[in-house]
């Protein structure tokens, strides 16, 4: 169901390619989790506020906009049947042409056969991680007097925020998806002088989580059985430490 999620989050990144200003950082291509909605949102794409989202408790896309609204329920349809549904309602609702088409490659292939299959108690799994993910990091940026844009990138799939606290420190953390060094959801930071990840060796143990320093340089605390105090209590942790 991840891979699903990862897979359909592409239909709504390559809408920001094809109709948002392109940003040299590539943020044109990235998403917002909506607490409220349930799902992920592009940015605006047009001047009245239309946007393309991916509704997780309806397991559908949908055309949000100020003057109509229109849905497509991705259970048992191809890929080619989602592009066509697009590329028609893009027309409609912007009159400009919708491209799939990326800069950056992905962990999974996809052909127009493939087949968006609906697994309910890993999707609400996912919604709920999402809206952990997002409320964690509006609270650890509140607690901590921080500003940052919360953001979800197509590529890596992760939801981050990223806080340049000094000239010679700044910060991203945030939830990623299971990967080669863990193998479920965890929640990372990391801190970066210029390009450069800090050495973390030294620095003292933390109470929730673990420190890293081979590849990934940063903190990790995975994410199983784990609340929104215990979230922002793990980040202010890291981020004091850093900041001594």
């Amino acid at each position: 169901m991840e891979k699903m999620m990862h897979l359909a989050a592409q239909y709504l990144a390559a809408a920001g390619i094809s109709f948002v200003e392109k940003k040299a950082d590539d943020s044109h291509t990235n998403l917002g989790w909506s607490i409220d909605k349930q799902g992920l949102e592009t940015h605006p794409l047009s001047i009245d506020g239309d946007v393309l989202a991916l509704n997780y408790n309806t397991f559908s896309l949908e055309w949000n906009s100020p003057k109509n609204n229109a849905s497509f329920a991705l259970d048992g349809k191809t890929h080619e049947q989602v592009l066509e549904w697009l590329t028609n309602s893009a027309d409609a609702f912007l009159g400009k042409k919708y491209t799939y088409d990326f800069h950056y490659d992905l962990p999974y292939s996809i052909d127009d056969s493939f087949t968006f299959k609906l697994d309910a108690h890993k999707l609400k799994e996912l919604t709920g991680l999402r809206t952990l993910a997002q409320s964690s990091l509006e609270k650890t940026l509140e607690a901590n007097g921080l500003s940052s844009d919360i953001r979800i990138w197509p590529h890596h799939f992760d939801s981050g925020a990223y806080v340049i606290i000094s000239d010679d420190l700044s910060i991203g953390f945030g939830l990623a998806v299971p990967d080669t060094m863990i193998n479920e959801h965890y929640f990372y930071i990391s801190g970066y002088k210029g390009h450069d990840g800090i050495e973390t060796s030294n620095f003292t143990s933390l109470s929730m989580g673990e420190w890293k320093n081979e590849g990934f340089k940063g903190a990790v605390l995975p994410a199983t059985k784990i609340n929104e105090a215990q979230v922002v209590h793990f980040f202010t942790e890291a981020i004091n430490t850093y900041k001594k």
